[in-house]
């Protein structure tokens, strides 16, 4: 597959249309490939809950826009803030297995490509913070 700006274009349109405001395509050449690689289109507003991944790393670039990705301690303190920019620096980082961390969208049409170890599962109760 080849990956051009009218697959990112189309994959932004629809994430603008989805109600969660976000919108992710599978990269992975066949369901039996246990991985994790997908493009995720985000439009800003879009709510991502502080997590954090039991079972993986997360890499991401982004590929298009603006993203902010915010980490915590785990009483829920931000303790450090950094902004991806596609025509800037830094495009990219690794976020650390059980590392709590959400992701602010800042420009519309944002794409990241995102990789994780393993099978997709859903995130666990005890891998969303609650601040309440």
């Amino acid at each position: 597959m080849i990956i051009d700006n009218k697959v990112l274009e189309d994959l932004s349109q629809k994430a603008k249309l989805s109600s969660r405001l976000r919108l992710n395509m599978d990269l992975r050449n066949t369901p039996e490939d246990l991985s994790q690689r997908m493009l995720n289109a985000l439009e800003p507003e879009t709510v991502m809950p502080i997590h954090r991944h039991h079972d993986s790393t997360e890499t991401v670039v982004v590929i298009r826009g603006k993203i902010q990705w915010v980490f915590y301690d785990d009483n829920g303190n931000e303790t450090e803030s950094v902004t991806l920019d596609a025509n800037g620096e830094p495009r990219m980082l690794n976020v650390e297995r059980d590392r709590w961390h959400t992701l602010v969208c800042l420009e519309s049409g944002s794409v990241l490509f995102e990789a994780k170890d393993g099978p997709y599962h859903p995130l666990e109760e005890d891998e969303i913070m609650n601040l309440k």
